[in-house]
């Protein structure tokens, strides 16, 4: 089966694409840095001849909200055109648990544009919603870095491996589209300035994680709102497994 996957050199895409082929499917990388670029729509009919469907793991710029929701129209838009007029039969779409529960975020409120349009877009859909990455915690603290310290939010999460998210996807796409799927999480329930600090332990790193709301993930994602719901799809790599490939 061909199958493109939008967003193809990231961590996420990357590791769907290597899953696909090991299946045997014949895989078509969709990213600017290939010459296939979804803001202007350069190399996208051409890369989508004989695909029969997609996956979308594109992620958007570190923005504003109005910016961030704008990018992920304008390419959504493109893509799905593209697929139209291609005859693609799946569109997969990666998105995040909790979506709707999160206002004030800007990335959150650029994913929901995306959710939307693709719902609303000719060609048939699945939507895979998962929780957050295990090097989610890692990544946030460095974005605050400075001086040794670090700024975090302590949230609840219930992190999933990237390579699980990757096996998820390469199974749904080659089935039939299913609408909205089931959350999908790793097995279980961390906290996220914990699992900063025995990240940063795992790489040899000393940084000083202050807890604090006063971040870019604030309050309203406090509780159980980034936990996935009922009967979610629980994947098998937990935390501390993936943490100890880390070492």
């Amino acid at each position: 089966m061909r199958i493109a996957v939008a967003g193809a050199t990231g961590n996420i895409g990357s590791l769907t694409v290597a899953a696909l082929e090991r299946d045997g499917h014949d895989v078509t990388r969709i990213s600017r840095s290939l010459g296939v670029d979804l803001t202007s729509g350069e190399g996208l009919d051409e890369a989508l001849v004989g695909v029969a469907a997609v996956v979308d793991v594109t992620n958007g710029p570190a923005t504003g909200r109005k910016e961030t929701v704008a990018y992920f129209g304008a390419t959504t838009r493109r893509l799905l055109a593209a697929e139209e007029r291609a005859g693609v039969r799946h569109h997969v779409l990666l998105s995040i648990v909790g979506l709707d529960r999160v206002e004030g975020n800007a990335h959150y409120a650029g994913k929901r544009e995306q959710e939307r349009l693709v719902a609303a877009g000719p060609v048939p859909w699945t939507i895979v919603p998962a929780t957050q990455f295990h090097d989610f915690a890692e990544m946030v603290a460095g974005w605050a870095e400075r001086d040794g310290a670090a700024t975090i939010a302590p949230l609840l999460v219930q992190p999933i491996a990237p390579a699980d998210v990757a096996e998820v996807l390469a199974e749904v796409v080659v089935g039939e589209p299913r609408g909205r799927y089931v959350d999908v999480a790793g097995p279980d329930p961390q906290d996220l300035v914990d699992m900063a600090r025995r990240t940063h332990q795992a790489r040899g790193r000393t940084v000083r994680l202050v807890p604090t709301w006063s971040t870019l993930l604030g309050p309203e994602m406090a509780g159980d709102v980034l936990l996935p719901g009922e009967g979610a799809r629980i994947a098998p790599t937990s935390f501390d497994a993936w943490l100890a490939q880390q070492r």
